[in-house]
């Protein structure tokens, strides 16, 4: 049987080529066309030595293919895609421009205004976990941003049984490469060695999508979501902490409460393939070169808050590992196809 033909629009940035490694691995797809603007007329595995016996070359625009992958900077996707789309073809977007509903939140967050706002609410929000059944049938995916993808998981179970006041505080830790590939002063060795700081405390412009996601699963009034993003110097990885104060009654007291919210983000992660409820707080490290989500949660006792944890590697769960999730459930294949490599360690 033929193979899926499968393209990545703009692989030399990390997420697109973070795609190519695993489409590349794949055993139900081929990778037959990349594109890359300042890259094209080159040799993939010549531009990336890692991806040895890809046999591409580097394009300035995607061959023919069943399904399309865009990694281009958010704006620029947006444009690039609509030709496609209108081919119907299959879609996963890793930029942010199809994630929102709201096409007011572009000009607010992103800095301009939607090409084609009544895509917005036929693109499906690609977090498996939470709409496994509508991205089998979509055309249009949003794979959704590393910070939400750590941040929501973490909450998704305490917010949607209501154990939860809607007062949210969000605290995550990423790695550099989510800053992506261009060169900053930000992310220079220099700066960001033996550095870590916080940013963008006026308003992350992923905190929409974590508040959009969030919202849908919480039964009473708007959420009040504080976001605090920080750069740590690693190269892969996002560690979040989110704080909530709890519902009273909701949990037994002492450590009979801790056991019971253990049980129930088994219960709401229990046939989830990539989600690990662990007994301990995850490191970065657990997670790292794999597609896994390992979340704890704990309650603080004293303030009678929720305390949950997770841990992503933000290039694979982040990123491109959760987009071949996706092409696999529209495809209709083993959601876990390709991607059932284990963490790297140390």
């Amino acid at each position: 049987m033929a193979k899926t033909r499968v393209g990545i629009i703009n692989v030399t940035g990390y997420a697109g080529v973070e795609l190519a490694r695993i489409l590349c691995q794949h055993p139900k797809v081929q990778l037959t066309s990349v594109t890359g603007r300042s890259a094209a007329g080159q040799v993939l595995d010549d531009f990336f030595p890692h991806l040895k016996g890809a046999g591409l070359n580097i394009e300035a625009r995607l061959g023919e293919v069943d399904v399309a992958f865009s990694a281009m900077p958010h704006k620029e996707s947006a444009r690039e895609l609509l030709p496609l789309i209108e081919d119907g073809l299959k879609i996963i977007d890793i930029s942010a421009d199809f994630r929102l509903k709201d096409p007011e939140e572009y000009p607010q967050w992103y800095g301009f205004t939607h090409p084609a706002p009544n895509l917005l609410t036929k693109a499906v929000y690609g977090l498996p976990e939470l709409h496994r059944d509508v991205i089998k049938k979509a055309h249009l995916v949003a794979n959704p941003g590393c910070y939400p993808t750590g941040a929501i998981l973490a909450l998704a179970p305490a917010v949607k049984e209501g154990l939860i006041d809607p007062d949210i505080i969000i605290d995550s830790k990423s790695g550099v490469s989510g800053a992506g590939r261009s060169l900053s002063l930000t992310t220079h060795y220099a700066e960001a060695n033996e550095d870590t700081t916080a940013y963008a405390l006026s308003g992350h412009r992923h905190m929409p999508e974590i508040a959009q996601e969030l919202q849908m699963l919480y039964p009473g009034a708007p959420l009040a979501i504080t976001f605090i993003p920080h750069l740590t110097p690693m190269t892969r990885g996002i560690l979040t902490t989110a704080y909530a104060p709890l519902v009273k009654g909701k949990l037994a007291d002492g450590e009979k409460g801790e056991e019971e919210l253990l049980e129930l983000y088994r219960d709401f992660y229990n046939d989830e393939p990539f989600v690990n409820v662990v007994t301990s707080p995850p490191h970065t490290k657990h997670t790292w070169g794999s597609n896994y989500c390992h979340i704890y949660a704990t309650i603080d006792h004293r303030t009678g808050r929720l305390i949950a944890i997770s841990a992503i590697d933000n290039l694979v769960k982040g990123a491109a590992g959760q987009a071949v999730q996706n092409m696999n459930l529209m495809l209709g294949m083993p959601e876990t196809t390709g991607l059932e490599s284990l963490a790297i360690c140390p």
